[in-house]
């Protein structure tokens, strides 16, 4: 009889000595991993689940990772993707970036024993250009206290995650998976998830994506995505817009991988054009781009960051969301109330916007605003990213000595939301103010307020996003 890989490293971590069968010692489908159990939550960090994307892999989708013997360590994390970091990003990163940067993260409670959790997953965000699993914020461990596993996992950025050239469409090394790159890497790891998560004590059947801003736009570009389905059960979008993708096809950003070739001094014509670029180091690729200089960079060589419609790996969520060619799983919605544009602008009218399309579709969604401000914060009103420490309740985190024991009452409350969707695909849950499915008609959302409540009701900005619609058209 033959034994597979993942069989064979499962029979040698049985046959361990007792020092290495701890709880903090895992078998993966490629490897054993040791992580670090410290205040109750059991933690692996810097787990790759594919092989680096350098050299002739660049511009791939992601490859198996190579297996290993022995026990890697899994206590620190693995480099974020290569990016010029964001100087005033409110989460900023704790490794220095690099190319190889395929790695996972996972927290859980250390006496969950062999019961099978909930599963998060967490999609970062940052403009598609910044972003990465590292910072303190995003850290899994006080959401795990609740009850759930929580997985992290970086993706490529910029122009190594997203890029097309002629002789890239011409060589389909990867049959006809090409340009959408980040969104390869988030189906990876999302694949990855489905094949370990049992071997960490989570449930590859409860799995929950979580996503903001660029992770948000993310997670609606998977839950319309072919590729994805069957990887992931509830989608929470935070700050992601309203699913209308951008009016670019593959020519185009083929256009713009040639003109990108150019002013590299590589005719992109040229037979060696492909292996040039993929000999240049990563941060003659990223060149300066971030979320600071993204706007410039739409001027003179134009250039596109963002998943777009190839047909294959990426779709019009938009379109697909009207026709309902999508998985209808239970979803969050929201925006935060000062969130980029405004109340007539994309996250906010586009939370509801998508929230009104999807559920019409037919599929259970909750929506919300974040109005919270902390007390430490002189602001007036709730602007971009700032529910992601409360969501983790990771508030004390971010704000340190400043954290006000009303902003603790506020992560208690929107972070056991969250739990109680990941375990039941429906937020509510004991001891919470009823949070009512959202439906056009009635258009009620779950505002979490200045004051540290969770309050219930007909949006108010409503009438003023439909009369700033009507306007438009």
């Amino acid at each position: 009889m033959t034994l597979k890989y993942g069989s064979l490293l499962l029979l040698a971590a049985l046959a361990a000595p007792a020092h290495a069968r701890d709880a903090a010692v895992v078998a993966t489908d490629r490897g054993q991993v040791r992580g670090a159990i410290a205040d109750g939550i059991a933690s692996w960090k810097g787990i790759p689940f594919a092989a680096p994307a350098t050299g002739a892999l660049r511009w791939r989708a992601p490859q198996p990772a190579a297996a290993w013997r022995g026990v890697r360590n899994a206590r620190a994390y693995g480099p974020d993707c290569a990016q010029v970091p964001f100087p005033s990003d409110a989460a900023p990163l704790g490794t220095t970036p690099a190319e190889d940067c395929f790695y996972a993260n996972v927290w859980k409670p250390a006496g969950a024993g062999a019961r099978r959790l909930p599963v998060i997953v967490w999609i970062y965000g940052g403009g598609f250009v910044n972003g990465g699993t590292s910072p303190p914020t995003y850290a899994g461990a006080n959401l795990a206290r609740q009850g759930v596993m929580v997985v992290s996992f970086n993706y490529r950025l910029g122009r190594l995650g997203t890029f097309a050239l002629p002789q890239l469409t011409r060589a389909d090394a990867d049959h006809g998976l090409i340009a959408n790159y980040l969104t390869m890497d988030q189906i990876a790891a999302l694949r990855w998830v489905r094949r370990n998560a049992a071997a960490f004590g989570g449930d590859p059947g409860n799995v929950t994506i979580v996503g903001e801003s660029a992770g948000g736009m993310s997670v609606h570009t998977l839950v319309t995505a072919p590729l994805a389905r069957g990887l992931f059960h509830k989608a929470v979008v935070m700050s992601g817009g309203d699913a209308q993708a951008m009016p670019v096809r593959l020519s185009d950003v083929e256009a713009m991988g040639a003109d990108f070739a150019r002013g590299k001094g590589i005719d992109p014509a040229a037979p060696d054009a492909l292996a040039r670029l993929r000999a240049l180091p990563a941060d003659r690729i990223v060149d300066g781009l971030n979320l600071a200089t993204l706007a410039a960079a739409l001027t003179p060589r134009p250039t596109i960051t963002r998943p777009f419609p190839d047909g294959k790996v990426v779709v019009d969520s938009g379109a697909a969301y009207a026709a309902g060619r999508f998985v209808r799983v239970p979803m969050l919605i929201g925006a935060t109330s000062a969130d980029i544009g405004g109340v007539t602008g994309p996250m906010i009218a586009g939370a509801r916007s998508a929230a009104a399309t999807i559920s019409r579709a037919g599929a259970p969604v909750w929506a919300y605003r974040f109005s919270y401000v902390p007390e430490s914060v002189r602001a007036p009103g709730a602007y971009h990213a700032t529910d992601i420490p409360f969501f983790f309740d990771n508030q004390a985190i971010k704000y340190g000595a400043a954290t006000t024991a009303r902003d603790q009452a506020m992560g208690r409350t929107i972070s056991a939301y969250l739990v109680n969707f990941a375990k039941r695909g429906d937020p509510n849950g004991p001891g919470l103010p009823a949070w009512p499915r959202y439906a056009a008609a009635t258009d009620q959302l779950m505002d979490f307020t200045p004051a540290a409540t969770a309050r219930a009701g007909r949006d108010p900005w409503g009438p003023q996003i439909d009369a700033a619609a009507t306007t438009v058209r």
